[in-house]
């Protein structure tokens, strides 16, 4: 008690101190989140005389008896929605009440996302890129979640949240340009495809490996909070991704530490072929949640509305009270996992077909749509005949677009290229010279 007391006194002392050197006035310190200290904030005093467990790592009562905790003592967390299948509001106190305007945008967002789906995806089998993964079915988490978010929020995406980049205003050109990895990719042609970035749009570039983006989000959400910008993080990831120790680490580190950050998992039922009942045996992933101290919400990811008010109450909460949530959005990943799986060697035409028929999210807000005369057949028509000629329009310029030129592979390291790096640099034209009609250069960018 005597350590704890000291550590106030300290941590006010200090706080005093600051405010002197500063000349920080009283008012605006009356407005800025204040950094709480655990021990002081949170630890009961101590007292001997108490009957009762005073270990610091838990809160709880003693017991008599011997009982080992059942694993489905969290079990059946529902699954919040707003819209059924048929795109009828349930409860209209939870009709997020957005205009016309807005619900068309997230229709034709979702649209767009699909057809560039098919078309990218049709490429790649014909040999003009080199890998492809595709968003079937997961669209309304996508646009549902982006449309809740403010543009100076930081998302980190795992690969298949394209749609996210796409509300967020990144055309069609940067899409193609980064899949052909011609010289207007903003990577420079240095990722494989569908590994999108922004630094205007804040959104983190895709790495490849599972999982690292979630400690990658804890510490940027841990920086924003410092600079009381009244930002937030958004982080994606699959169920997946959440057996990988990088979950573990992103989420006691974020609760710990009272990060501004939203933990987006889409449970699509897939890990590339492993299904749901061989990657957990718990409550999927938003049990998870009180286990770390968050807050925790599942929701129906094929529901744009469901997953639209869910995300924006969580962005709301997540500033406000400096503490992250998690988000487990139900769906079903329509496609096979990328280019490279076939998907049907672990499941069956007749499950993907249910999901693609009746349950899909685009069918839903149509229905929606349809209901209030907002969308009709001739619409339909319309809008796909012209997103599809907009995107082969994007496809074909992308296609005759010249490489990057090949000196930026040693670029964007350092600062002054080393001893090292130059004499590697020497090491490739000499072998582009020597085997030059391997090397069509006239492809590339000149200096």
């Amino acid at each position: 008690m005597a350590a704890v007391s000291s550590m106030g006194k300290m941590y006010g002392l200090c706080f005093h101190a600051a405010r002197q050197t500063a000349g920080v006035k009283a008012s605006r310190l009356l407005h800025r989140r204040a950094f709480r200290i655990s021990a002081v904030h949170q630890q009961q005093p101590f007292d001997s005389s108490l009957e009762k467990p005073q270990f610091p790592g838990a809160s709880a009562e003693f017991v008599d008896h011997l009982e080992f905790i059942q694993p489905n003592v969290i079990s059946g967390i529902p699954v919040y929605r707003v819209m059924d299948r048929q795109g009828n509001i349930i409860n209209p106190s939870q009709d997020p009440q957005l205009s016309k305007e807005t619900v068309l945008n997230f229709y034709q967002k979702m649209t767009l996302l699909n057809t560039m789906d098919r078309i990218l995806y049709e490429s790649q089998r014909q040999g003009r890129i080199s890998f492809y993964m595709t968003n079937y079915g997961e669209e309304g988490t996508h646009i549902g979640s982006a449309a809740a978010l403010e543009p100076t929020d930081m998302v980190f995406g795992q690969y298949r949240e394209a749609g996210v980049l796409m509300y967020r205003g990144f055309s069609l050109d940067l899409f193609m340009a980064q899949c052909y990895a011609n010289a207007d990719d903003l990577g420079k042609g240095r990722q494989m495809p569908v590994h999108y970035g922004c630094k205007d749009l804040n959104f983190v570039t895709i790495s490849s490996p599972l999982a690292t983006q979630i400690p990658q989000a804890a510490g940027a959400a841990y920086a924003l909070k410092r600079e009381n910008l009244n930002r937030a993080v958004v982080c994606y990831f699959g169920e997946g991704a959440a057996s990988e120790g990088d979950a573990h680490a992103g989420f006691n580190f974020s609760a710990t530490l009272e990060c501004p950050l939203i933990f987006f998992c889409r449970n699509n039922g897939y890990a590339i072929s492993t299904p749901t009942n061989e990657q957990y045996r718990g409550d999927g992933i938003a049990a998870r949640g009180p286990g770390y101290g968050m807050l925790s919400i599942r929701v129906d990811g094929n529901d744009v509305f469901a997953v639209y008010n869910a995300t924006k109450e969580a962005r709301r909460r997540a500033v406000a009270e400096n503490q992250p949530f998690l988000i487990e959005a139900m769906t079903y990943r329509i496609g096979h996992h990328s280019t490279s799986d076939d998907s049907s060697a672990y499941r069956s035409v007749d499950e993907v077909n249910y999901w693609d028929k009746q349950d899909h999210p685009i069918s839903r807000l149509r229905h929606y749509m349809t209901a209030r005369g907002w969308w009709s057949e001739d619409d339909e028509r319309t809008w796909r005949k012209q997103s599809r000629k907009t995107v082969m329009e994007a496809f074909e310029r992308a296609e005759r677009r010249l490489k990057p030129n090949p000196e930026l592979l040693f670029t964007d390291v350092y600062l002054e290229m080393t001893p090292g790096l130059s004499k590697q640099r020497d090491s490739m034209w000499r072998h582009v010279q020597q085997y030059k009609e391997h090397y069509p250069l006239d492809l590339y960018e000149k200096q």
